[in-house]
């Protein structure tokens, strides 16, 4: 596998190697003596999720705070969507930045979404099913969002705002202006 650090590098694209032939497809989605040996620390992941959503779909930006705080590791099983991360750690350099990166069934590759990331996604091809591991187990107490249509991040979601699909919940949610800065 090959980890890539993004624009903000704690935000890491990870590429599995892909054996492929007549048959199909092998990879491992995730090995923890390669992700330590390459990134120098090891996520307990306790929780797995997936969802399945239609073109359109806008997820986010979701995260939790401490004590139930979650580091992710995100990927597509079926589909294609457009995967951001944007920090909103008190006293970061990147504090409000975001950065995304395409994860689909054909380029299989992951991204890894530390603590103290808000994390969405939006669909880009109907029938997409995203799969995720998290470090921490939920908290409905402790989840929080950031609005998906902040002007000060401006995340260029990749398609029309007209296109969104987007739950009542995730229209409601404040501003990174607005947010209390995460805390860990």
């Amino acid at each position: 596998m090959e980890i890539t650090p993004l624009a903000i590098p704690d935000v890491l694209l990870i590429k599995p190697r892909v054996f492929a032939d007549e048959r199909g497809y092998f990879f491992e989605s995730f090995n923890a003596q390669k992700f330590k040996k390459q990134t120098g620390f090891l996520p307990d992941f306790v929780q797995d999720n997936e969802s399945k959503s239609s073109y359109g779909v806008l997820r986010g930006l979701h995260f939790q705070r401490p004590p139930f705080a979650q580091a992710k590791l995100v990927r597509v099983v079926k589909g294609k969507v457009y995967d951001v991360a944007v920090d909103i750690r008190k006293g970061s350099s990147t504090y409000g930045q975001y950065v995304g990166a395409i994860l689909s069934e054909e380029n299989k590759h992951q991204l890894f979404v530390p603590r103290g990331f808000a994390h969405g996604f939006v669909v880009l091809e109907d029938n997409t099913v995203f799969a995720y591991k998290c470090d921490n187990l939920y908290s409905k107490e402790s989840e929080g969002s950031l609005i998906y249509n902040d002007p000060t991040v401006n995340i260029d979601w990749g398609i029309p705002e007209n296109k969104f699909i987007v739950s009542d919940k995730d229209k409601i949610g404040p501003t990174i202006q607005e947010l209390v800065p995460f805390e860990d």
